[in-house]
């Protein structure tokens, strides 16, 4: 019989929640520190490392901004992105819907275009190699509603380059109806439309995100658990959840591993999928994530088969 990993690397799977900038090794950090000429505050890898060491949500973030002040030109976020591209690859990720946060570089005074022109450099090596790749512009939450807007408008020429809208960083005291207006105009454009809720933030955010946004997936979703109704709702209309078990961990949304939901999201009928989130802050991508919480929680193989299958169900443009 195949062990738990030959398991895992033989299925087929898509990656629905991955935040490339997330994906920045600290072994890059360095290497694009000192090909941009950017001081670090950290003096090794090993420094780097032991500062991954998170309480919660804004912990992260204060790093992870921090982090990709050395992402400056088109070389850099194509070498960040392909690197993970070719991971994913590795991991049997048929397709990635990945996120990329521009207000968190357009505010460093780094173009849209340069950015955009790296990733789609990356997109375009990866699809050589047998991957599809779209691409989901997250707006920043702790921003406002006009800068998101801006942000919205600033991509209207790429707009052939985008898949859709999301939602992420900070959520405890920015709920989803704050951007109400912005992602009725991404809707307008004709982008699909996801975003984060119920991982700090209560199941009202969740509520929110459904039915004041219309998102068509709900990334992390974990607190939606604390609502019969909620659940019964997602379980029903067969609203996705992009759920990232290590990060889950990690940020403290779990306090161990053996207590994730993901066993019971998939006994109550829930469209639960596994991901990566931000891999490289949080130990493992997306075979990582599901080995470790199958191995916590007692996942079976027909399990982890519908966990990928639900990754496909769920993407927006996966082949087939």
């Amino acid at each position: 019989m195949p062990n738990l990993n030959d398991i895992i690397q033989d299925t087929p799977k898509a990656e629905l929640h991955i935040h490339v900038e997330g994906s920045l090794e600290p072994e890059m950090m360095f290497d694009l520190a000192r090909r941009n000429g950017v001081p670090l505050p950290y003096r090794t890898v090993d420094e780097v490392r032991r500062a991954y060491s998170f309480n919660n949500l804004q912990e992260f973030l204060d790093l992870y901004y921090e982090g990709m002040n050395v992402l400056r030109t088109e070389e850099d976020f194509f070498t960040l992105a392909d690197a993970y591209l070719r991971r994913a690859a590795a991991d049997n990720v048929v397709h990635v819907e990945m996120f990329f946060d521009p207000q968190a570089h357009t505010g460093r005074g780094v173009p849209l275009g340069t950015l955009m022109d790296g990733l789609e450099r990356a997109i375009a090596r990866s699809r050589e190699r047998g991957v599809s790749v779209s691409l989901i512009l997250c707006f920043l939450r702790h921003l406002t509603e006009r800068e998101a807007f801006e942000t919205l408008e600033a991509a209207e020429p790429y707009r052939d380059r985008l898949l859709g809208v999301g939602l992420d960083s900070s959520e405890v005291g920015h709920p989803p109806s704050k951007f109400a207006r912005v992602f009725d105009a991404a809707r307008d454009l004709g982008l699909r439309l996801v975003a984060h809720a119920g991982e700090e933030g209560p199941p009202a955010y969740v509520w929110e995100a459904l039915d004041i946004l219309g998102v068509e997936r709900i990334d992390h979703g974990n607190r939606a658990l604390e609502d019969n109704a909620l659940v019964a709702r997602l379980r029903d209309d067969r609203i996705p959840l992009t759920v990232c078990p290590l990060s889950n961990l990690e940020l403290r949304v779990v306090e161990d591993l053996k207590a994730h939901p993901i066993k019971r999201m998939l006994d109550l009928g829930l469209v639960a999928t596994v991901n990566s989130d931000d891999p490289a802050y949080f130990g493992g991508y997306i075979n990582e994530n599901f080995r470790r919480v199958a191995e916590a929680v007692g996942l079976s193989t027909e399990d982890i088969a519908t966990l990928a299958h639900n990754s496909l169900e769920a993407s927006f443009t996966a082949p087939g």
